[in-house]
């Protein structure tokens, strides 16, 4: 991968960080999905859980969002040229099963929301 990829892939995810601290700092709505659709978003509870799970809380951050342990992963996806793996039906596979997770997630969420 090219030097420069790398960086503008960091510079995005610097500015990612960025907006997230001005969206914090201005007390907006933590989720925009929410206030517009009044249901959960496929990502409702995602920060918690990965600040659960940087405390080192796996049970709560499972219970905020049992996809957390996906971010990683999917970070270093978007880091890589190719992939996480050199074949790429073994990287759509990957992915695959990543989205049906946050799928049967999101499901569960929006279960939850109107009967809970």
């Amino acid at each position: 991968m090219k030097l420069s990829h790398i960086k503008s892939k960091l510079l995005l995810t610097a500015a990612y960080a960025v907006i997230l601290v001005v969206w914090n700092f201005l007390d907006l709505p933590s989720c925009m999905w929410v206030q517009i659709l009044g249901i959960p978003c496929p990502g409702c509870g995602m920060t918690r859980a990965c600040l659960a799970a940087l405390r080192l809380d796996f049970a709560g951050a499972f219970s905020f969002h049992p996809m957390f342990w996906s971010m990683p992963l999917l970070y270093l996806y978007f880091l890589s040229e190719n992939g996480l793996f050199r074949s790429k039906r073994a990287n759509r596979i990957f992915l695959a099963i990543i989205g049906a997770g946050f799928a049967l997630s999101w499901m569960w969420s929006i279960i939850q929301f109107f009967v809970g």
